[in-house]
C-alpha cells in the first residue's frame, strides 16, 4: 500500500498562503504528525521553504521534530505546561494562570508563549484571567500572544469579527508578536492576520484553502481479481449482487487503514485506474475493499482512492466527516513514500 506524500506541493502550498498574509510571518501547524503525513519529514520540508514557527498539540509532538530543525525554529505547544512534561527546546503557549506560575516556577526563564479565550471557550485565559496577570505576563517576555477562531470556515458567521474584537481588546497595547488566524482565518484577510499566521490544513491540500496543490496518493494493491455471475453476492452480508457478469478486484485496505465503512454506504465510492473510476462494491471491511473492473481493459497491480479526481475532501464528504480526519486517519501499514 503506497501513500506517496508530495512534499514539494506542501512546500508550494505554504509559500501561497504565506502570500495572501503578506505582512505576516507564516508558521505551520504539524501536530498530530503533520496531520498524520509524518512531521520528521514534513517539518523540514517546510523549514526549508521558509517557516520557522511551528505548531504542536502536544510536547511529545515537539520532542519528536526538535532534532530535524535549526536551533532558530521555534516549537510551540498548543496544550501549554502540563505537569510533568519535559519542554526542553520548546515554547509551551500558556492557557491559564495555573499553566502560567508552574512555568515561571519551573522555568523561570524558559521561552513561553500566552493563549487567550477570544470566544471559543476551548483553550486560553479569558479576558478576567489576563487582566489579573496581564503585567506580570507581559514583564516576563512571552515570545508570543494567541488565540483561534471557531467559525473561520464560515467567512460570514458573526462570531469571526467578534472574536476579532476580543482580541484585538485583549492584546491592545502589547508590543509582543501576536497570532490569531489559522487556514481559515489567513484567507477571511489582513484584518485577521497580525504578526503571524498559523496555516494548517491548507498546507495539506484540505479545504477550505480551494486553491491549495493536492499532497497526497494512495495506491491499494490489488490481491486477487475473480469472475462473478449474475445473482452471485460479494462480501459481508451479501449487500451486493452481481446483475451482469462481472470482475471483481479484491485490494488490501480496510477501515484498520483509516478508510472507514461509512465511505462506502452511499454506493459512491470510487476507486481509480488512473482515469478511469470503479465503484466500490460491497462493505469495506477492516482489510479489504472489493471493486468492480469489469469495464476496466486490463486491471491494474494497483487501484487509487486518493488522487486528484478524488481528494481527501471528497473522501471526507462521502463518510459524512471533514478532511482533516480522513488525513489524520490514514494508517500505518500504507508505506509512506516522500516526493
Amino acid at each position: 500500500m503506497g501513500l506517496i506524500i508530495d512534499l514539494s506541493a506542501i512546500q508550494a502550498n505554504w509559500k501561497a498562503l504565506a502570500d495572501l498574509a503578506p505582512k505576516a510571518r507564516a508558521g505551520a501547524v504539524v501536530k498530530a504528525d503533520a496531520y498524520g503525513l509524518g512531521a520528521e519529514r514534513v517539518a523540514p520540508a517546510l523549514y526549508e521553504a521558509g517557516a520557522r514557527d511551528f505548531f504542536v498539540a502536544l510536547a511529545s509532538e515537539g520532542r519528536a521534530i526538535r532534532p530535524h530543525l535549526a536551533d532558530d525554529a521555534q516549537i510551540f505547544v498548543l496544550s501549554g505546561h502540563l505537569e510533568g512534561e519535559d519542554l526542553t527546546g520548546l515554547t509551551p503557549l500558556l492557557n491559564s494562570p495555573e499553566q502560567f506560575f508552574r512555568d515561571r516556577a519551573l522555568r523561570p526563564r524558559g521561552p513561553f508563549g500566552i493563549q487567550l479565550d477570544s470566544g471559543m471557550n476551548r483553550l486560553g485565559l479569558e479576558p478576567g484571567e489576563w487582566a489579573a496577570i496581564r503585567t506580570e505576563a507581559l514583564a516576563a517576555g512571552p515570545r508570543l500572544i494567541s488565540s483561534h477562531l471557531a467559525c473561520a470556515d464560515e467567512p460570514d458567521h458573526r462570531a469571526n469579527a467578534e472574536q476579532l474584537a476580543s482580541f484585538r481588546a485583549m492584546t491592545m497595547g502589547v508590543t509582543v508578536p501576536c497570532s490569531l488566524a489559522a487556514t481559515g482565518g489567513i484567507l477571511l484577510g489582513p484584518d485577521f492576520h497580525f504578526d503571524i499566521v498559523r496555516p494548517g490544513v491548507g498546507l495539506y491540500g484540505g479545504q477550505p484553502f480551494a486553491e491549495s496543490k493536492p499532497v497526497v496518493t494512495l495506491g491499494l494493491p490489488v490481491i486477487q481479481t475473480r469472475d462473478v455471475k449474475p445473482g452471485e453476492s460479494v462480501g459481508y452480508g451479501y449487500n451486493w449482487t452481481a446483475e451482469r457478469p462481472s470482475k471483481v478486484a479484491t485490494v488490501a485496505a480496510g477501515y484498520a487503514d483509516g478508510l472507514a465503512r461509512a465511505l462506502a454506504r452511499q454506493g459512491k465510492l470510487k476507486l481509480w485506474a488512473k482515469d478511469r473510476p470503479c465503484p466500490v462494491i460491497g462493505r469495506i471491511s477492516m482489510d479489504l475493499i472489493t471493486v468492480d473492473v469489469t469495464d476496466l481493459p486490463d486491471v491494474p497491480k494497483e487501484l487509487e482512492i486518493l488522487n486528484d479526481h478524488q481528494g481527501v475532501d471528497a473522501l471526507a464528504e462521502l463518510s459524512g466527516t471533514i478532511g482533516y480526519e480522513i488525513l489524520t486517519s490514514l494508517g500505518r501499514r500504507y508505506t509512506r513514500i516522500y516526493r
